[in-house]
């Protein structure tokens, strides 16, 4: 009787260890840390050990104005009134936007450097700031609603790629390192006018080279890429209502990949058929072999 209730109580005890465990690796924070290169003015999110996304910032008007080195996110804080100007948050006049990260940079604790949103989304990709790092403030929500309280920023002036600078800092649990990217065109949002961010740059850029001009390339959902957009979605069957949902993403992806295959296909049949070359002892030029003759040169 006695070894039988041993037993037992061996196998509960076991169930309840494993049961605790479990509850535990459920609810253990992700791996998170955030890199901002100031040579490229570009913001690198990685958790779990994955690049999620890229963002583009704006950093310090001066290269001394935006600290370097390694700090963690102490302070979250949705639409912080701008004390020196006595701005309330939430307001269109905020400088400072609707989202506060505050960095324990320089001995402070999360009150004077942070990335934040602004109301100058021109100023993005720039050196413009006193020493805070500016993202657009729908991509500051984002992050601001990803990112926990803890994670580390590593803040750098660096010409290597964000992995070899996460690996070189050490940022890896020992478990990752593998990298997944999200691009633009894998974001399953829409765009419209007053959107802004890195979507609407791909969204302006891709636009611009196919042929419809947005008036540049600023991250900006205004008038001219509204009307961009209208004129690609007549010219492709589509409803003209300016905004791109996942049927003129996949479009514009398509018509994209059309445009470069046709600009290869136009650049080798001009190289190949001015390039006379030797084949087994004989002169021929290129456009006459085929397709495993080539493979020659």
């Amino acid at each position: 009787m006695f070894k039988r209730c041993f037993i037992f109580f061996l196998v509960l005890l076991l169930f309840l260890s494993t049961s605790f465990v479990r509850s535990f690796a459920e609810t253990e924070p992700a791996s998170q840390f955030i890199i901002i290169n100031k040579s490229i003015n570009r913001l690198a999110f990685y958790e779990d050990g994955k690049l999620v996304k890229v963002f583009k910032v704006a950093t310090g008007k001066s290269q001394d104005l935006t600290p370097e080195g390694k700090f963690k996110i102490v302070v979250k804080i949705v639409n912080r009134p701008y004390y020196k100007e006595n701005i309330p948050g939430g307001d269109s006049r905020n400088p400072l936007g609707n989202r506060w990260l505050g960095l324990n940079a320089r001995g402070t604790w999360g009150t004077t450097y942070a990335i934040h949103g602004n109301n100058n989304p021109s100023s993005i990709g720039t050196y413009a700031s006193h020493g805070c790092v500016r993202m657009y403030d729908e991509e500051v929500e984002w992050l601001f609603d990803r990112v926990q309280k803890g994670a580390t920023v590593l803040i750098t002036s660096s010409n290597q790629s964000f992995q070899d600078i996460a690996v070189a800092n050490h940022l890896f649990d020992a478990d990752s390192g593998s990298v997944v990217v999200t691009k633009p065109t894998d974001i399953p949002t829409s765009l419209q006018l007053g959107s802004v961010g890195s979507e609407v740059e791909w969204l302006q850029d891709t636009l611009t080279k196919l042929g419809y001009s947005t008036n540049g390339v600023d991250g900006y959902f205004a008038k001219g890429t509204d009307e961009a957009v209208k004129a690609f979605q007549i010219d492709n069957g589509l409803t003209a209502d300016g905004v791109v949902g996942a049927g003129t993403k996949k479009i514009l992806i398509d018509k994209l990949q059309e445009k470069t295959r046709e600009s290869l296909s136009a650049y080798f049949y001009t190289y190949t058929i001015k390039k006379n070359i030797n084949v087994l002892g004989e002169d021929r030029f290129d456009s006459s072999l085929n397709g495993v003759q080539k493979l020659y040169y």
